[in-house]
């Protein structure tokens, strides 16, 4: 007999390989001799990096990056068990956890980490990229990110641009000449379960950005910073991604991931199903 036990976590209680591991041990009363296949699940959220290295038998890799504020966080991410695919959670170096109630505030926050660990996995040669974006800090459209991977942004006298949201109303250019050379050679694939567009009443800043720490005047100067940098997005790419589906999640990060990365978007759960071969484990099961 062969059983597939493929649980999700139970949310701040147990990982979704503990809660296969009691089932199992359950089962085992009953049915000892039994084959028992585990392969615990995730939707592309919290959890995912540990149940995808753990059902594929990867590994974990842990490092310092940029959190949301500048501030230095401890991040984690995972290779699965191929070794030529990296799963990365944005939240673990840009996520809402790592600001404390008082200090939030989209203007200033930055999804630069999450760029440090797409270097990180590039330069340890994978060649796909999973990544989850739920659960950020951010309202930057991704351009912490794109900063940390090599692009360079420009306001009309030439100058960078600070980090945050709200500094995307200054840009005038992007710089796509020192991007990382190596993202031309992975796939990326994005466990994204929104189709809300860049911008507008059902954009990233109305909808996302109060529990971020938005007030209503935040809303109003972050969409028109996003409407910027969707057009300089269109002008150096030609990808329009202001009215994307999918384009303002996390923050407008689907923006940077659609138009400057050539990214897929996907609902996270078929991600893990596919990745994890899931379907194939239960075609023979009892």
């Amino acid at each position: 007999m062969k059983i597939v036990i493929a649980p999700d976590s139970f949310k701040e209680s147990l990982s979704a390989m503990a809660v296969a591991e009691a089932i199992e041990k359950g089962f085992r009363e009953i049915y000892p001799d039994a084959d028992y296949v585990k392969v615990p699940m995730a939707d592309g959220g919290e959890g995912t990096v540990q149940s995808m290295v753990e059902a594929s038998g990867g590994r974990y890799i842990d490092q310092w990056v940029q959190g949301p504020l500048g501030q230095p966080v401890a991040a984690r991410w995972g290779m699965l068990g191929d070794s030529d695919t990296a799963v990365i959670e944005m939240a673990a170096a840009s996520g809402l956890h790592h600001v404390s109630p008082e200090l939030r505030n989209p203007l200033n926050t930055t999804s630069y980490g999450t760029g440090e660990l797409i270097v990180a996995a590039l330069e340890r040669g994978v060649k796909r990229i999973i990544l989850g974006i739920g659960g950020s800090a951010t309202n930057d459209g991704g351009a912490g990110m794109m900063q940390a991977l090599g692009v360079i942004l420009r306001d009309k006298q030439g100058r960078s641009l600070s980090p945050g949201g709200e500094a995307l109303a200054a840009l005038a250019s992007i710089d796509l000449s020192g991007c990382h050379p190596l993202l031309r050679k992975v796939s990326i694939t994005v466990a994204c379960d929104v189709n809300n567009p860049l911008c507008g009443p059902q954009g990233a800043s109305a909808i996302f950005g109060p529990q971020k720490g938005a007030t209503a005047e935040m809303v109003n100067t972050l969409d028109a910073a996003l409407e910027n940098w969707g057009r300089h997005i269109y002008q150096a790419t030609g990808r329009e991604v202001i009215n994307a589906p999918g384009a303002g999640a996390a923050g407008g990060m689907g923006a940077a991931l659609l138009g400057l990365l050539n990214a897929e978007l996907r609902a996270g759960v078929e991600i893990v199903v596919e990745t994890l071969q899931l379907e194939q484990a239960v075609k023979d099961a009892d």
